[in-house]
């Protein structure tokens, strides 16, 4: 192996699909896609293991295809990890530093963060990030990095993001069984945002909308900073479900209804014709936008409540960018548009070599931002995860189990 590339490996674990994607960074920081690859999964339901077995076996035979694609036996990777357990606490801490000449380190930044989160998480809940949005020292408000500056008081107001701790294990054992560390875990529309957002939006605010299989992620971000995330717990297989029992067909039929002929825009005029084992079958096209139309109704309604919760109703100057699978139905940027009130963009990976075109796609999205997150940690990122693993002991174990995305 060339001693001078390094690689990183990005695992999206999906209720209906897991995907991986190997890639190298050389010595000039040029990143290249060397391998990737996409199964079924099974055993999860809305982004929670239902059993253990599924994903581990769906993972391990997807990640020998992998290695043999990119040469490159895969021991590790930074995971995604949903659902609507996932949590956004808002919270503030203040500690005394010193004197007035002291200079504020990390171990300080380690326990403001400590003292900002105990006893606002609950205890079975395990923290996967502490987003500062601004520190305050000696009342001096509005610094953002307070490190080698001077002051007696170190204020610091955050953003906590949570999951439940058993959902966190069982991720991890699924993992294990298929002989994989975990560097880090994201939440999977984090990850996605990292892949198709600049820091142009993130400044101005800016929702990314992973609109998946069994979920729908929301991630608000403002003033650079990641300020909410929440998860809806339904997705465009919602819309396949419905198209089947409506249509009284079975899911593989209402599946490529949905590919073929639905969209958002609702523009379709002619009903639909589709052959099913050399049987023609037609469908009226008003009935088919009628099921289409209430469900994805029912999908934004839930993410605008969500930026409603966050406070960020109507109020992002680069609106949002769609990505996940359900961004690929026809026109769909057309309907949340006028749902949500607001600017949508599909979004999807840009800017990678090797054989980039195959991944450029908003399902995968989230793999790509996972792999980015694990070149840009490294061994930082590792090593901050296996302390969180340890339960590490004493003050500063307690605090460097964090690691920020």
């Amino acid at each position: 192996m060339d001693e001078t590339v390094r690689y990183a490996v990005g695992l999206d674990v999906g209720t209906e699909n897991v995907r991986a994607i190997v890639a190298t960074q050389s010595k000039d920081g040029k990143l290249s896609v060397v391998g990737y690859n996409e199964a079924p999964n099974m055993g999860m339901r809305k982004g929670i293991l239902a059993n253990l077995a599924g994903p581990a076996d769906a993972i391990d035979k997807m990640l020998g295809e992998v290695e043999r694609m990119s040469g490159y036996e895969i021991h590790s990777a930074t995971v995604s990890i949903n659902g609507a357990q996932l949590l956004t606490t808002k919270t503030e801490g203040m500690i005394a530093v010193g004197t007035m000449e002291h200079e504020i380190n990390e171990e300080d930044l380690y326990r403001v963060e400590d003292v900002a989160v105990t006893g606002r998480v609950p205890a079975n809940r395990e923290i996967l990030d502490v987003i500062p949005f601004g520190y305050s020292i000696d009342g001096q408000e509005g610094v953002k990095d307070p490190i080698g500056m001077t002051g007696a008081r170190l204020e610091m107001k955050a953003s906590v993001i949570s999951a439940l701790q058993p959902n966190c294990d069982n991720l991890r054992k699924a993992l294990e069984g298929a002989k994989l560390e975990v560097e880090g875990m994201v939440p999977s529309v984090v990850a996605a945002a990292r892949a198709v957002l600049d820091e142009k939006q993130k400044e101005n605010g800016v929702a990314v909308i992973d609109f998946g299989a069994a979920t729908t992620g929301v991630a608000v971000y403002e003033e650079g900073d990641l300020q909410y995330v929440g998860v809806v717990p339904a997705g465009s297989n919602n819309v396949t479900n419905d198209l089947a029992i409506c249509l009284e067909i079975d899911t593989a039929v209402a599946e490529e209804i949905k590919r073929r002929y639905v969209t958002g825009s609702f523009s379709g005029e002619k009903d639909i014709v589709i052959k099913v084992n050399r049987e023609e079958l037609t469908f009226e096209r008003e009935k088919v936008d009628e099921v289409v139309r209430a469900r994805l109704e029912e999908i934004f309604e839930k993410v605008k409540k969500e930026l409603r919760k966050a406070g960020y109703e109507k109020r992002l100057p680069e609106g949002a960018v769609l990505v996940g699978g359900g961004a690929k139905i026809r026109d769909i940027e057309v309907f949340a548009k006028q749902a949500l009130e607001m600017s949508i963009k599909i979004g999807a990976p840009r800017g990678l070599g090797g054989v980039a075109s195959a991944v450029e796609k908003p399902e995968y999205a989230t793999a790509v931002g996972l792999m980015l997150m694990s070149i840009e940690g490294g061994e930082k990122l590792n090593k901050k995860f296996v302390q969180k693993k340890q339960k590490s002991k004493g003050f500063l174990g307690n605090l460097l189990k964090k690691f920020r995305f």
